[in-house]
């Protein structure tokens, strides 16, 4: 059967270190199960072995809190249930509804842990341990009945079962029904759970099993009842509808000179020290339509919190493990914004609370989302918060005598990042709570999105339990999305993106291994299989960031040219030399220098066609190059591009737009076609209509064509 059928088969507190306590009001929380049934749709639990561990307070977070009181005429009880062969087993907690249990899936098919009230009703799914097939897609009803929605497979499949969701909350069979060629039918007008939802935005979810595999999830949006075919009808508040844009504050754009200061002091470099970016920066390029043009809807903007205003850290050039203290020496600002010393201050270095309200509200009018980066993980040495609890942060000395730093692997939740920055230990309570209480700070006194949460690995899963179950209580209505930074395996990744931790991760897997297939020794076969690992990791219609670089990362384009080599330090490489797009000696070579954009743009669109959320480090837009830190954070540049990079923003734009207008490309399923050595293809399929994604990397160049 032709590719192309495949669907037709089957404020302001005072500024201190912390607020302890936070002096600001909890909202009255509304029903913890309704608001759990009418949000976004719940990470299922997906057995990994078996047994598995369930916090069910992350999915209901206000669930002691109902339990410690006695029930009332409006919420009634909450009761719960573990569906077919499902045992539950080591619970704790009191009441009807336990805090935590353990689960065994005797049957090792979908089963559900349903929670009701009487004013609603969700379920938690639960997924077999069994290798995921990208093999299942929605279609338009044939008859052309707008309220039905029909799924099948691409390979026929004795289907084992099928679990549908409306709000996360179960649909009757009654109103799902097989039709002869093995595709199932879903007509929600007769869905009396679809007809609760009423007018406005609702999620659909399907799964399905057969006897050998689990297959990939359906996610289809209404509105009104109506499954979407329209992007016109998406907002800023679809997280799959997000391109997110990353901006280094200090390096975007200099609105205010008002506001410049430079160390200008030997000891530090000007690679180093403030470069004038600020806040009215970021406002002025909204306005000027810079980010709307481009195409990207949500901005990621660097920590914003005061940092010191002395110099700290140090660098010595070095061959191998000799320093050479003849060569580059520098010491560090804290132009970055990763060294805080008042958490719930601005530095006025990036400007004022006016400034950041004026931005926020220009970009919410230009329908923009803007997401800050907050870190929880460490605070600078002369932080007043550790200077009055200076047994706040984890040993600086392990017990077999050697200094905590950078022991990313061997401490993993306790390294010191630095001398200057301790790590704080947030296993504490007296820790935790006000420093949840200062991430929540921003949102309380400015109307940001969401975060972007830094060092994620080195925090312990209580901070992010408290941190989600406090939003929920203070925010049960208001759209907060959270992306954090964990480098590691897709397990240790995934360990956070949970219901009251996370809801996304950078997708640094996927990253490396596009990097080394499209400019080094590795292969598109290797592509599509850690493709295949996030999908089946992380769900079909997650919201991980699929990056093109950071500021921690060498700039893609010097990798792609050959400017930075795989074999060398990338940091050092950016410390000596000039990094363009190719090597120093061969500046003059066209054919390696159009080949270098090529590959810088291959990358750009497997971002833009995967499932995720695709993440544009400001200046990858024109391939801007660099080796590491800091030579990957040059100041901007919105003019003076040569012929090359205005060339390659065009076709980054394009990308984008043909992103956001394509429903496939957004919600879309995920159908591996083909990939060897040399070519990645797939398709994104969504509601009838298909695009075929084309990547060869022999030949530097790709087609996304509609089927």
């Amino acid at each position: 059967m032709k590719d192309n059928t495949i669907i037709t088969m089957k404020k302001q507190l005072l500024c201190l270190g912390l607020i302890a306590p936070l002096l600001v009001a909890c909202h009255t929380p509304t029903d913890s199960v309704s608001r759990i049934a009418t949000g976004q749709p719940i990470i299922p639990i997906r057995m990994t072995s078996d047994t598995a561990h369930v916090v069910l307070t992350d999915y209901v977070p206000l669930l002691m809190e109902q339990q410690s009181q006695p029930p009332s005429e409006s919420r009634g009880t909450i009761a719960w249930q573990a569906s077919g062969r499902l045992e539950t087993l080591n619970m704790t907690g009191t009441g009807a509804l336990p805090e935590e249990i353990d689960i065994v899936n005797h049957s090792n098919v979908c089963e559900e842990i349903s929670i009701c009230n009487n004013k609603a009703n969700f379920a938690i799914p639960v997924l077999p341990n069994k290798p995921v097939k990208q093999g299942f897609v929605s279609m338009r009803n044939p008859q052309g009945a707008m309220h039905c929605i029909t799924v099948g497979f691409v390979d026929p499949t004795e289907v084992e079962k099928i679990m549908v969701y409306v709000q996360n909350m179960p649909i009757t069979s009654t109103s799902f029904t097989p039709n002869e060629d093995g595709s199932y039918t879903l007509d929600l007008f007769q869905s009396k759970e679809v007809s609760r939802c009423g007018k406005g935005r609702a999620y659909l979810r399907v799964f399905a099993e057969d006897s050998t595999y689990l297959y990939n999830d359906l996610l289809i949006p209404l509105q009104d009842g109506n499954p979407i075919t329209d992007v016109a009808l998406l907002t800023r508040h679809d997280n799959q509808a997000q391109v997110l844009y990353s901006i280094l504050v200090d390096r975007f754009q200099n609105g205010n000179t008002d506001n410049d200061w430079k160390m200008n002091s030997p000891e530090v470099l000007d690679i180093v020290d403030y470069q004038g970016g600020d806040l009215a920066g970021i406002t002025q390029k909204i306005k000027e339509g810079y980010f709307s043009d481009l195409g990207v809807n949500t901005l990621w903007i660097s920590p914003i919190t005061q940092n010191p205003w002395d110099a700290w850290g140090k660098y010595v050039f070095h061959h191998g493990n000799k320093y050479d203290s003849t060569k580059t020496y520098t010491k560090f600002s804290g132009y970055h914004g990763y060294w805080p010393i008042y958490v719930t201050a601005i530095d006025k270095r990036f400007g004022t609370d006016y400034e950041l309200e004026q931005l926020l509200a220009c970009a919410h009018t230009n329908n923009m989302n803007v997401v800050l980066d907050y870190v929880a993980n460490h605070m600078h040495i002369n932080a007043p918060t550790l200077q009055e609890h200076p047994d706040w942060h984890t040993d600086s000395i392990l017990p077999d005598g050697r200094r905590n730093f950078e022991l990313w692997d061997e401490a993993r939740l306790t390294t010191w990042f630095d001398a200057h920055i301790p790590t704080l230990d947030l296993e504490r309570e007296e820790v935790c709570r006000p420093m949840t209480d200062s991430a929540l700070y921003w949102l309380e006194n400015y109307d940001f999105d969401g975060f972007r949460h830094d060092a994620c690995k080195h925090i312990p899963e209580c901070y992010w339990r408290m941190l989600g179950q406090k939003m929920a209580v203070r925010f049960p209505d208001r759209p907060i999305w959270m992306i954090g930074e964990t480098y590691g395996s897709p397990e240790l990744i995934n360990s956070y993106v949970k219901t009251g931790m996370l809801n996304a991760q950078f997708d640094f897997n996927v990253y490396f291994t596009a990097v080394h297939a499209l400019c080094n020794d590795g292969s598109m076969q290797n592509l599509d299989n850690t493709i295949r690992t996030s999908l089946a990791t992380y769900g079909a219609h997650h919201t991980m960031g699929n990056i093109s670089g950071n500021h921690d990362q060498v700039r893609f384009a010097s990798f792609a040219g050959g400017a930075v080599g795989f074999w060398e330090d990338p940091k050092e490489a950016g410390w000596t030399r000039y990094c363009g797009i190719v090597p120093n000696d061969q500046t003059d070579n066209t054919q390696r220098i159009e080949e270098a954009y090529k590959r810088a743009l291959l990358l750009e669109v497997l971002n833009l066609t995967l499932p995720g959320v695709p993440c544009i480090y400001q200046g990858d837009e024109y391939a801007e190059v660099g080796g590491n830190d800091p030579d990957n954070r040059h100041m901007m540049r919105f003019d003076g591009l040569n012929e090359y990079e205005q060339n390659f923003r065009q076709q980054v734009k394009d990308l984008i737009h043909l992103r956001r207008s394509s429903m496939p490309l957004l919600y879309g399923d995920y159908i591996p076609v083909s990939a060897t050595d040399d070519v990645l293809c797939f398709d994104r399929v969504y509601m009838g209509e298909t695009m075929r994604v084309e990547i060869d990397r022999k030949n530097l160049t790709y087609s996304i064509t509609k089927q």
